[in-house]
């Protein structure tokens, strides 16, 4: 029987990474984050879907496949404290972590690292992590936050501004954990902010923050009420795959080129 491409980096032993370090120079960070995600989602959906969708996404490549590191469960989530359930850690901790996670990979031999943003508000403090990263290591680095994938999931769904427990993310974990998904409670907190350069999904829109409490009193921010396993499932086919061409191309790219045609 033909031996399995393991790509998980904690269930390896030393040896085994060193051979395979000679055969793959990428790996896949998860990012998540513990909070809030109105009553009828648990605290742990961006934490598990980052884990979860970095699993899927090597599972899905061709070998040589990305490395998988364990995924850190805490992100930046000030913004949802009001909500009983949140667990937050600061910008500064956060980067500070995540740099000297990335400094070690470049130690061991890694060459470029995707840093898998299951949590939209963990953007900026990664993406200053990776600058550093890429600064001081010299390897290429960058943050996914669904940039490949949102464009297509937002014309599956109806609802504008669907960003945090709504429609989106109700359907992905109602796809995924059925059994965890409180429908009776899901409420529809629709943000109509009337002003395209506040909309949060809006081509124009600009970057804000706002704690969540002053614009939802349930902690949902879109349409929870419309989400269904089937669109979950949909979605999930849809982001992974677009994940997995986006990686493949940074595997399949030797790193010269990769900075010639980003820099």
């Amino acid at each position: 029987m033909e031996k399995k491409d393991n790509f998980l980096w904690e269930e390896m032993k030393w040896p085994e990474i060193e051979e395979r370090l000679k055969r793959v120079d990428t790996a896949i960070l998860p990012c998540g984050a513990i909070e809030q995600h109105g009553p009828h989602l648990p605290v742990d959906v961006d934490y598990y879907d980052a884990r979860w969708m970095a699993i899927q996404v090597a599972e899905h490549c061709q070998s040589p496949k990305p490395f998988v590191l364990p995924a850190i469960p805490f992100g930046v989530s000030y913004h949802h404290s009001a909500f009983k359930g949140t667990l937050s850690v600061s910008n500064n901790a956060l980067s500070s972590f995540v740099y000297d996670i990335g400094m070690s990979l470049a130690h061991n031999g890694i060459h470029k690292i995707i840093i898998l943003n299951g949590h939209g508000d963990n953007k900026p403090t990664l993406t200053y992590a990776a600058q550093m990263i890429n600064r001081d290591a010299k390897i290429f680095v960058c943050v996914e936050t669904g940039e490949t994938s949102d464009v297509d999931l937002y014309n599956l769904i109806d609802t504008p501004n669907d960003i945090h427990a709504g429609e989106i993310e109700t359907s992905t974990t109602l796809a995924l954990r059925p059994e965890l998904v409180d429908m009776d409670l899901a409420v529809d907190e629709t943000l109509d902010l009337a002003n395209e350069y506040l909309d949060f999904t809006s081509d124009r829109g600009v970057s804000w923050y706002v704690h969540t409490q002053r614009i939802s009193a349930s902690g949902v921010m879109g349409n929870a009420k419309k989400g269904t396993a089937e669109k979950g499932k949909k979605m999930w086919e849809i982001s992974i795959g677009k994940m997995v061409e986006f990686v493949e191309s940074i595997i399949n790219t030797p790193l010269d080129q990769l900075y010639q045609n980003r820099y």
